[in-house]
C-alpha cells in the first residue's frame, strides 16, 4: 500500500524542530543543574575544609597565648629571683664593708680622738668627732692615708667646742673608701676614647670576682 503524507511538509519539519528545542532546552537545563549542583560542592567543600583550617589554628593560637602567658609569668619570676639575689648580695657586700669599714678606723684612730657619729654616702664616708687638739685631727688624716681601705682624707670643718667643762676640738672629717685596684684599672679603661666596652666589662667581672 502506497501512504501518501498529506500534511504539509513544512508543517511537519516546524513541529519536528519544536520538538528537537524542547528536547535540547530540557538537556540544557539539566546539564545547568548538574553543572551547578557541581560547583556548589566544590565550593562547599572548600570552605567547609577553610573553616576546619580556621578552627584549627584558632586552637593553636589559643595554645600559644597560654604557653606565652607561662613563659611571661616565668620570665617575671626569673627577674623577681635574680633581683632579689642582686639585693641579698648587695647587703652582703655592703656588710662586708662596713664590718672592714669600722675595724679600719678602729685601728687608725689615734689616742686623743674618739667619734661622735658616723656616715656613709657610696664611698664617701663623712666622721663627726671630738680630739684634744687639731694635731691630733692630723695625725688621724695621716693614719688614713697610710690605709690600704680608705683615702683622700678631706678636713671639712674644725671648731672649738666644750665637752664636760673641758674644751676640745670638734672636727668634721670627709673620707673615701679605696676601690679595688681591678675596679680603678676597669675604669681608667672605659674612660679612655674609644676603648671597646668589651674591654671594660671583661675587667668589670674580673674585679667582681
Amino acid at each position: 500500500m502506497i501512504r501518501i503524507n498529506l500534511l504539509p511538509h513544512r508543517v511537519e519539519k516546524r513541529r519536528q524542530r519544536r520538538q528537537q528545542f524542547y528536547v535540547t532546552a530540557a538537556l540544557m537545563l539539566v546539564l545547568g543543574a548538574l553543572v551547578g549542583f557541581g560547583v556548589h560542592y566544590v565550593y562547599a567543600s572548600r570552605i567547609e575544609a577553610q573553616e576546619a583550617r580556621n578552627t584549627l589554628l584558632k586552637t593553636e593560637i589559643a595554645k600559644l597565648d597560654r604557653d606565652i602567658a607561662e613563659i611571661r609569668r616565668l620570665r617575671e619570676q626569673i627577674d623577681a629571683l635574680l633581683a632579689r639575689k642582686q639585693i641579698i648580695e648587695s647587703l652582703q657586700s655592703v656588710r662586708a664593708e662596713t664590718v672592714h669599714l669600722f675595724n679600719e678606723l678602729a685601728q687608725r684612730m689615734p689616742d686623743g680622738v674618739y667619734l661622735k657619729s658616723i656616715k656613709q654616702t657610696g664611698k664617701r664616708v663623712t666622721l663627726v668627732g671630738y680630739a684634744q687638739s687639731n694635731a691630733r685631727v692630723s695625725h688621724l688624716m695621716r693614719n688614713v692615708e697610710a690605709s690600704e681601705f680608705l683615702e683622700n682624707p678631706t678636713l671639712i670643718e674644725a671648731k672649738a667646742a666644750t665637752v664636760d667643762s673641758r674644751r676640745l676640738s670638734e672636727f668634721t672629717l670627709g673620707i673615701a673608701i679605696r676601690l679595688p685596684q681591678a675596679e680603678v684599672d676597669a675604669q681608667a679603661q672605659s674612660a679612655k676614647p674609644g676603648a671597646p666596652a668589651t674591654s671594660a666589662a671583661s675587667a668589670a667581672k674580673g674585679a667582681a670576682k
